[in-house]
């Protein structure tokens, strides 16, 4: 008889049967036994269905084919269909490291800790390990001051208390894009994050991935951020409000510039984000290469 407590593990999938069979072995291959993986096919028109027979006579394994409705609300059904006392997820194109559970659970002996996060990796279409820089500082304990700025903690790599989701609420299905990011500002109002350094989640790069449509990201983390200063108005202070809203302008100036090789929009963009925060260093780091064309 276990004592280790449940952990629920939601796979979210569309049209992913090419590598949905690896991420579900990579989750059953946990050293932590005491799970169960649900995957949710959102859908899928290729052989999805086909490859999930594999895992047919496997109890820990549920497979629910619904109508295609779109990632927020693949994932709640999924977080409607767990058990677990804890949750997590597993993109259905990226992996599990085997220790995964074992490295992370311990944290939760302190019953603040709502959220343990890890590490990442990368590897290619064809499983080779990829060198990539990680681009954000990782954060612990009372998050949301940094959080707000930025969204540091990789979701696949996350682990969750139930508690989180009863109290916090589960994925806004009006957001197509950002939704973790909107789900970890809400859990960290009443709890703490706890950052691991191990590497538990591979996540892969691969060509047929959703495209990067920049804008329509950061169109959501606009309405993502304005929701959350609406609806948590004591969370963060006045001037750190300021701060996040100048990073958001800039962050997207320069995605734009990146990605269209334009100039006006961008500088419009990066100028607006020192309206709300004059001493902000990333927005002259920005406006400097911007003027000198070094994006």
């Amino acid at each position: 008889m276990t004592t280790e407590p449940m952990v629920s593990v939601v796979i979210a999938t569309y049209n992913m049967g090419q590598y949905l069979p690896d991420a579900v072995a990579s989750v059953l291959a946990q050293s932590w036994k005491n799970l169960e993986v649900i995957v949710v096919d959102d859908g899928s028109t290729d052989d999805t269905s086909d490859q999930m027979e594999r895992f047919s006579k496997d109890s820990r394994v549920r497979y629910f084919p619904t109508e295609n409705r779109g990632q927020p609300r693949a994932k709640n059904r999924g977080l409607k269909e767990a058990s677990g006392e804890f949750i997590a997820f597993c993109d259905a194109d990226d992996l599990w490291d085997p220790k995964k559970l074992d490295v992370q659970m311990p944290h939760f002996k302190d019953p603040q800790v709502g959220v343990v996060y890890s590490e990442v990796t990368y590897i290619d279409q064809d499983g080779r390990a990829i060198s990539k820089p990680q681009p954000y500082e990782r954060h612990s304990g009372k998050v949301t001051n940094n959080l707000v700025i930025k969204n540091f903690v990789p979701f696949g790599s996350a682990v969750f208390r139930r508690e989180c989701m009863e109290k916090n609420g589960c994925f806004d299905e009006e957001l197509p894009m950002g939704i973790d990011w909107d789900l970890w500002l809400r859990y960290s109002v009443d709890w703490n994050f706890t950052y691991v350094k191990d590497v538990t989640y591979i996540y892969r790069i691969w060509p047929g991935q959703m495209s990067k449509n920049y804008r329509g990201r950061y169109d959501n983390a606009f309405r993502i951020l304005n929701k959350f200063i609406s609806n948590y108005p004591g969370a963060v202070p006045e001037k750190l409000k300021s701060r996040a809203w100048a990073d958001m302008y800039v962050s997207r100036g320069m995605a734009v510039a990146g990605g269209e090789r334009i100039f006006f929009e961008p500088l419009k963009n990066v100028l607006f984000g020192l309206r709300f925060d004059f001493f902000y260093w990333p927005a002259w780091r920005a406006l400097a290469k911007l003027v000198t064309r070094r994006i």
